[in-house]
């Protein structure tokens, strides 16, 4: 055999094994990676899903429910941004709820107002939703939101906002447009379209006193930054960029979504998610014993609700809230 037909064969040969065990090692990280950040919930009381339409029946429901994402089922996710330092269990400063269809190629995304005024499940009182994090962590957090939405959550993702920073920038930042200039934490913002790095991000959803609507134009920003930040993920595809991510979502992310189940969304799932939409949670500022709370009125939950379960409807097939 001739030496250039040898050292072609070779040197391919080097470059094939050089991109196997690269894959390889990668498709270890992630791995590794789903291990660290999986974190199940703990063994807990079903909550009750109540017949609030014709459609849906009276039930228990466990939450957690595993999706058979074999069929490409619909499902519900509670994202939460959890403030926590160091000897302080924190609380949920972020609450955003995804209800994620491939059928009807988009998500559905809302806010859950932090002082939102509900009965804290396991917890025995009636208070800010945000504290349930407080008082039971993850589990009290989304028995509460099943419980005030009455809707299972099937998964849940917790974040820290700190590092969520990190994760804006790792993705190349994101891209809005500001309705008003306003400065929040050494930072402008002026009107009109910003590029925004992760830091800076993070200001621009958290200002909320100056802003006319208060904690509604607050999560408005926060949808909005979170929904250009999910259409920046479902891009990635340069290697460096997703092994870089990998190592902050290890040190600032939990989840009970399992290495297999995050495989099948991203061959299965992802390239049908081209719309994220959001609606609001609409009610009404109220202090009550000299404390500020977001009130909601059981028809705009009811509302929600049925807008919830309208589009998790699997073509002609609504999602079973009564299994």
């Amino acid at each position: 055999m001739k030496r250039w037909i040898k050292v072609t064969l070779l040197s391919l040969s080097l470059v094939i094994f050089i991109v196997l065990g690269y894959g390889i090692y990668l498709y270890e990280s992630v791995k590794s990676t789903a291990r660290t950040i999986y974190e199940p919930r703990e063994p807990n009381k079903p909550v009750t899903i109540k017949a609030t339409t014709t459609t849906t029946t009276s039930t228990e429901q466990k939450g957690g429910v595993p999706v058979k994402m074999d069929e490409r089922e619909p499902y519900t996710v509670l994202v939460m941004g959890v403030d926590q330092r160091e000897s302080d269990v924190g609380r949920s400063d972020t609450m955003i709820v995804l209800s994620v269809n491939p059928s009807k190629e988009s998500i559905l995304m809302f806010n859950i107002p932090r002082d939102t005024r509900t009965e804290i499940i396991g917890h025995g009182t009636t208070d800010k939703i945000n504290h349930a994090y407080a008082f039971g962590g993850v589990n009290m957090s989304i028995q509460t939101v099943e419980n005030l939405l009455n809707i299972p959550i099937n998964y849940y993702i917790k974040v820290n906002m700190e590092g969520f920073s990190q994760i804006i920038d790792l993705l190349g930042g994101v891209e809005i447009e500001n309705p008003f200039s306003f400065q929040y934490e050494g930072y402008e913002f002026a009107e009109g379209p910003l590029e925004l790095d992760g830091n800076e991000a993070l200001a621009y959803s958290r200002m909320r006193y100056d802003d006319p609507r208060g904690d509604l134009g607050r999560n408005a920003r926060q949808r909005e930054i979170l929904k250009q930040t999910l259409e920046n993920a479902l891009q990635v595809t340069n290697i460096v960029r997703l092994q870089s991510m990998l190592a902050e979502v290890g040190n600032n992310v939990k989840t009970d979504i399992t290495f297999d189940e995050m495989k099948k969304f991203i061959t299965d799932y992802r390239s049908d998610l081209n719309k994220i939409e959001t609606l609001e949670l609409n009610g009404q500022g109220k202090r009550i014993n000299g404390i500020y709370y977001y009130t909601i009125e059981a028809t705009e939950k009811e509302r929600v609700h049925n807008l919830i379960e309208e589009h998790l409807r699997k073509s002609s097939i609504s999602m079973n809230f009564s299994e």
